[in-house]
This record gives C-alpha cells, structure tokens and sequence, in this order.
C-alpha cells in the first residue's frame, strides 16, 4: 500500500510539473506578444510624436506667414494709396501744364493770325503794289522791303515825296496795332562813300533809318515809342554786290513790323517758368 502510494505520489508530482510547464509556456508566449504589441506601439508614438512636431512647425510657420501677409497687405494698402495721390498729382501737373502749353499756343497763334491779316490787307492795297516793294512774312513778323529807288536819290537819306505815300500805309498799320514795334532797317551796297556829311556805309544806312522813322512819327503821327531805327550797312545783302542789278538789290529799307520784344517775351518766359515749377 505504501508503495502504491509513493507511486501515486511521484504520479501527481510528474503530472503537476508537466502542467507548471504548460502554464509558463503559456504565459511567455503570451508575454512576448505583449511586448511586440508594445514594441509596435512604441513606434507608432514616436512616430506619431515625430509627426507632430513636424506639423507645430508648419503651423508656425503658417501664422508668421500669415503674420507678414497681413502686415504686407497693410503696406500694399498704403503704398496703393500713396501712388493712387501721387497718380492723382501728375495728373493734375499735366492737366496744368497742358493748359500753359495751350495758352502759348494760343498765344501764338493769336499773334501769327493778326500777322497774317495785317500781311493780307498790306498786300491788297493798290499803293503797295509795286515789284520794288516786297511783303512776306518771316520767322513770325511782316517783313516790308522797300527799295532804295523808292525812298531816297542816291547817296541821299533824305525822305522823297513819292516815298511818303508808299510810308503812310505802313504807318496805318503800325498805328492801328499799339501792341506791335515797328523796325526800320537801313540797308546799302557794298560801295564805299564818305563825304562831308556821311561818313561811311554804316553812317549812310543809319541816317537812312533814322530819317524814315522820323516821317513815321513827325509827318505820318507813328507813336515814336513804336519806332526802332537800325543802320546795317552793307553786311546783310540778299545777292552778291558782284552787278549793278545786285547792288540795288542790296540798296534797301527793310521795315519789320512785329510784336513788342519785350512783352511777347516776358509772356513766354513767364509760361515757361511756370511750366518748369509745375512738376
């Protein structure tokens, strides 16, 4: 019997071990998949952790992006605002400036149209028909051209009667045209003369002025302060003193009747000064 029970007993000895074992296998096994679970997710957080940072990044760098946009977007306001003022200012310099430039122009063409009527009703009139008097206009000015047979004997500045009648049209013009200067021009060859009484050609082309302006103010009532008498002896000839025909040509009274020099100029220097302060 007692044998029987030490058999019985190594029986249930081997049997308990046997089933400790199992047990422990049991539980490793089931302890390895824990830790694999662990594992796996130990990765996926730091991944996940790797993620996020990333992501606080890129939202950082969103808000100072959006940050300098804003800001941008306040200076493209006020840079949009200062160049629509400064658009708006040259603008108004150009409407300024145009209108200066049209009031020269008009101004121009004012004095070019008066100059041109005042031509038109010169040539018309019967008493300066005549080929030794010529009318044009140039550079903006009438140009009367009188010849020396039509004025003076030769080597002679005293006025002849016929002359007179030829001088009282241009002193019709000059008077009804306050605002204009009249220019009387001496003009000789290139013949040198000197005498008791005239000394060179300059004093010859001088005196030839100076007593034409003389019948504009006291015969024919031209306001002297209108008058500019000039001597250009023989060094502005229209043909080469090389021919008696040539040198009569050159024997001339050139008359030039145009604005005041010095009002006309004063407008124009006084628009463009304007202009230039216009910017």
């Amino acid at each position: 019997m007692k044998k029987v029970f030490i058999a019985l007993s190594v029986v249930a000895l081997t049997l308990s071990s046997c089933g400790a074992k199992k047990q422990v296998a049991e539980l490793e096994a089931k302890n390895q998949e824990i830790q694999d679970l662990l594992n796996s997710c130990t990765v996926k957080l730091n991944t996940t952790l790797a993620e996020k940072s990333q992501l606080s990044e890129e939202v950082s760098n969103l808000r100072r992006n959006n940050i300098d946009l804003i800001s941008n977007m306040g200076n493209l306001t006020t840079l949009t605002k200062k160049g629509a003022e400064n658009l708006e200012k040259s603008l108004e310099s150009l409407k300024e400036k145009d209108l200066r430039i049209t009031r020269l122009q008009d101004a121009l063409t004012k004095k070019d149209s008066v100059t041109l009527a005042l031509v038109s009703a010169l040539k018309s009139d019967v008493g300066l028909q005549d080929p030794d008097i010529n009318i044009n206009v140039e550079k903006g000015v009438i140009m009367i051209s009188i010849a020396d047979n039509l004025l003076f004997k030769s080597g002679s500045y005293q006025v002849s009667a016929g002359a007179k009648k030829v001088l009282a049209k241009v002193a019709q013009v000059v008077k009804s045209k306050p605002e204009f200067e009249c220019m009387i021009e001496g003009h000789t060859d290139n013949l040198s003369i000197k005498n008791s009484i005239i000394q060179d050609n300059w004093d010859l082309s001088v005196k030839r002025a100076t007593s034409i302006a003389r019948v504009l103010q006291d015969d024919l009532g031209v306001d002297p302060k209108q008058l500019i008498p000039a001597g250009r002896s023989f060094y502005v000839p229209v043909a080469p003193n090389d021919t008696a025909a040539n040198r009569a040509k050159n024997r001339r009274t050139k008359i030039i009747i145009m604005p005041k020099i010095d009002q006309f100029y004063e407008m124009i220097e006084s628009e463009m000064k304007n202009l230039s302060e216009v910017k």
